[in-house]
């Protein structure tokens, strides 16, 4: 730990005496999507990338490489690529190595494309956050529930992944639309008021997909490549669905590939595939209000869970931190073997990606690597 932190102190050092270099230039967004981008990244000399690639290296090799570290790492700031690897195997049976487009089950950090989705259609009139739950759900029996609700993890709603664990066939696998009928039919109690407190709940994004559905009049994976992934330049990006189950792709644990179950063919909620390089446009989509306007992504980025005093909280989507003045907005996943890791230091505009498909808790330490900016050892834990 001394080590690292007199490689930060020195690497902060060094950026310090380098920044007068380019503190005075500005980049010009190279994306057509957009008429004009809020954010504007400095460029950075190569004497500060190198700098930073060595320090991100070093956290690297001693943190993830030295635990059997399998997957792909993207870190960058100012929208320039800083240090990325790609390590071991996508399918251990047949020996397939990990490239650049190798696609990740990103997990929860899925939810992110859900909710950011659903806050396009609201842009374009075509929902409001208010919409009741059985506007679109009429024989859903759960009142006073709000599309903002979903989005924010206050809906009070069960989780599906222990409700559908009762009494479904888990010979059968199950799709949204299994999830809302068995919700209709059968009742699983709330875990507590619409509204009332927040409760993480995969369930709320499960039924977003579904709306979208609804919207779109599209199966979600279509809406999805169609509308969002390739007009965003996300080439390698797609949702898997019951229709992909022969080209199922297993992550694994440390000894052995976890099976296809019950439950892995719903989405919304997961079951978004995706590469580091992809989500490293996203994040500049998201950066540059490509995508969405500035005002939407704040309302994103606002907590809505505050009847707790905590430096962590949720917005729409998107898992939040505060600590210093610093705003971390981030999501984490975690399904099967899959760990995955889509962190933001907006103030510092840099974005670690880590994304694992064999089981590796310590990606979830990934964090750390924000001292790298911030100049402060921050060893608290964001969420999984």
């Amino acid at each position: 730990m001394k080590v690292y932190l007199l490689l930060i102190s020195s690497l902060l050092s060094f950026l310090s005496c380098d920044s007068s270099n380019s503190q005075n230039q500005k980049a010009t967004p190279t994306s057509s999507l957009t008429d004009q981008a809020d954010t504007i990244f400095h460029p950075l000399s190569d004497a500060v990338v190198g700098a930073y690639h060595r320090a991100i290296e070093d956290y690297y090799n001693k943190n993830l490489v030295r635990t059997g570290f399998n997957g792909a790492i993207l870190v960058a700031k100012n929208g320039k690529v800083l240090f990325e690897d790609y390590r071991g195997l996508y399918d251990f049976a047949k020996k397939e190595p990990i490239t650049e487009h190798t696609p990740f089950h990103l997990a929860s950090i899925s939810k992110t494309f859900t909710g950011m989705t659903i806050l396009k259609l609201y842009e374009q009139g075509r929902l409001s956050l208010n919409d009741s739950l059985t506007k679109y759900f009429p024989q859903i029996p759960y009142k006073g529930i709000t599309v903002q609700m979903l989005l924010d993890h206050r809906s009070g709603l069960p989780n599906y992944l222990y409700f559908m664990d009762s009494i479904w066939n888990k010979k059968q696998k199950a799709t949204n639309e299994d999830v809302l009928n068995f919700m209709i039919v059968h009742k699983p109690a709330i875990m507590s008021p619409a509204g009332r407190s927040y409760h993480y709940c995969n369930t709320n994004f499960v039924l977003l997909a579904l709306i979208i559905e609804q919207l779109t009049k599209q199966p979600f994976p279509t809406y999805m490549k169609d509308s969002v992934f390739m007009p965003l330049g996300l080439v390698d990006t797609y949702v898997f669905s019951a229709a992909d189950t022969a080209n199922y792709i297993p992550t694994y644990s440390v000894t052995r590939p976890f099976p296809m179950d019950h439950l892995d063919c719903t989405y919304g909620d997961k079951n978004i595939y995706s590469t580091v390089r992809d989500l490293f446009q996203w994040d500049r989509v998201l950066y540059e209000n490509i995508f969405l306007k500035k005002s939407t992504l704040d309302l994103a980025f606002t907590p809505y869970s505050n009847e707790r005093r905590s430096m962590h909280n949720y917005g729409l989507a998107w898992h939040l931190y505060f600590n210093n003045g610093d705003t971390v907005v981030y999501h984490n996943g975690k399904w099967h073997g899959s760990n995955t890791v889509f962190t933001r230091l907006v103030q510092d505009t840099a974005t670690i990606i880590v994304l694992g498909n064999k089981v590796n808790r310590n990606i979830y330490s990934a964090k750390q690597m924000s001292s790298i900016f911030t100049g402060r050892l921050d060893t608290s834990h964001l969420e999984e």
